[in-house]
């Protein structure tokens, strides 16, 4: 049985079809690139790109005027937007993740004007974080309800995205102590965005702070927290792997572009052409498994979203627990390839590389700064004893903030 209470769809795109549509736009992305990490300068045209092309909209059903892409051909494409701009793509995040999380709400009159206004090119940025180290469980940040409206107030950091929006998802206590949900205007009164990202890497993002004072809020742009998408967490999860994937696969092109250069080798080369000498061939050949396995962990943890997705359209109740725990088995599984592959792989490329290849002008460190922020997002130290928990002790999986329905911005 097909369930239809939803705006979810079996999906209907062509992966070729959705390449060569937004080729020519992560081109004209990538050839900035190099410059912006440079100059730390904001992507907010090559964002504009993108909305213009209707990035947004991949997951929205062709029915409501969307391409109908899958999971898989979504988290795809945004590694093909990391291998142009790994920023770029890190900015999507959230909106991709609000897209999806409205996809699976009710069909309704309010999130009808939801799906018409990502179609309209609407921005959706922001984060969940306390500022200053609180936790979901001591959270500071209010929403509270008042006369025909709510009013936020709290302080957000690492919100990803929130200087080239138009809304921002933050996320608070309300008058119950329930969590809620906002979607506040960036251009509200209140509404403060700063610029205080000190990272080494994914320095143009804009994942710094947000602070909200009593911030006004339509009661239709509040939703509970409980009712969000149950594989949200795997979702964000997968849009860092996304983004790692592409870093993976840039370091590949610019390292051997680099190394096709090369003029003249090392004493103890094994040939005066370094293009000619086997040992640097072979450190290309290995960085290459590095892409293969990235883009195939990348592949099936994707599909394993999807697998989540269609257990609902079939009304699979019964099996949805389990699909819940395949994904999050399989997207920690994949955490663990990526990141090695991607951090092996923008280390790994100097060693094919002479001096030169460290100049500032060829900005080839941005790959393994980038992948090291994103890497330590969500710690990998823990996931491989989770998963042995699992497969020897059938140990659950899934953290409890996920099996309550609340979900967080990772996993």
């Amino acid at each position: 049985m097909t369930e239809h209470n939803t705006y979810l769809r079996t999906p209907t795109a062509d992966l070729a079809e959705l390449r060569a549509r937004f080729a020519p736009t992560f081109a004209r992305i990538a050839e900035g690139n190099v410059e912006r990490e440079r100059q730390r300068i904001f992507p907010h045209e090559q964002v504009r790109w993108l909305n213009d092309e209707g990035f947004g909209t991949l997951r929205i059903p062709v029915e409501f005027g969307g391409f109908g892409a899958s999971l898989e051909q979504v988290f795809l494409l945004l590694a093909e937007l990391g291998a142009a701009d790994a920023n770029v793509a890190h900015i999507w995040r959230n909106h991709l993740a609000f897209v999806e999380d409205r996809l699976n709400a009710p069909v309704s009159a309010v999130n009808d004007t939801w799906i018409k206004r990502f179609l309209d090119g609407q921005f959706v940025g922001g984060g969940w974080t306390e500022a200053n180290g609180l936790t979901q469980a001591n959270m500071a940040t209010t929403v509270t309800s008042e006369d025909d409206h709510y009013v936020v107030t709290g302080s957000k950091y690492y919100a990803t995205g929130s200087l080239f929006a138009d809304w921002l998802d933050v996320i608070g206590r309300g008058d119950d102590g329930e969590l809620l949900t906002a979607l506040v205007r960036r251009d509200s009164d209140g509404v403060t965005l700063i610029d205080d990202w000190t990272g080494f890497g994914q320095r143009t993002t804009a994942s710094g702070s947000a602070r909200y004072e009593r911030v006004k809020v339509d009661r239709d742009d509040v939703f509970a927290a409980t009712d969000r998408f149950g594989y949200q967490p795997h979702f964000y999860q997968n849009a860092i792997l996304s983004v790692l994937t592409g870093i993976t696969k840039a370091a590949f092109r610019d390292g051997n572009t680099t190394l096709a250069q090369r003029k003249r080798n090392f004493p103890q080369g094994l040939d005066p052409n370094p293009t000619a000498d086997a040992q640097l061939l072979q450190v290309v050949g290995e960085i290459s498994v590095d892409v293969f396995s990235a883009e195939a962990a990348l592949t099936l943890s994707s599909r394993s979203l999807d697998h989540v997705v269609n257990g609902r359209l079939e009304g699979d109740a019964q099996g949805a627990r389990q699909r819940l725990i395949d994904a999050w088995v399989a997207v920690s599984q994949a955490q663990l390839a990526i990141i090695n592959a991607a951090l092996h792989a923008t280390t790994a490329l100097f060693d094919a590389l002479g001096a030169s290849a460290v100049t500032e002008e060829k900005a080839l460190d941005r790959h393994w700064r980038n992948a090291r922020t994103l890497a330590s997002h969500n710690p990998t130290v823990y996931k491989a004893r989770i998963l042995g928990d699992w497969f020897i002790n059938g140990t659950d999986p899934v953290p409890s903030v996920v099996k309550t329905g609340h979900g967080g911005q990772g996993n």
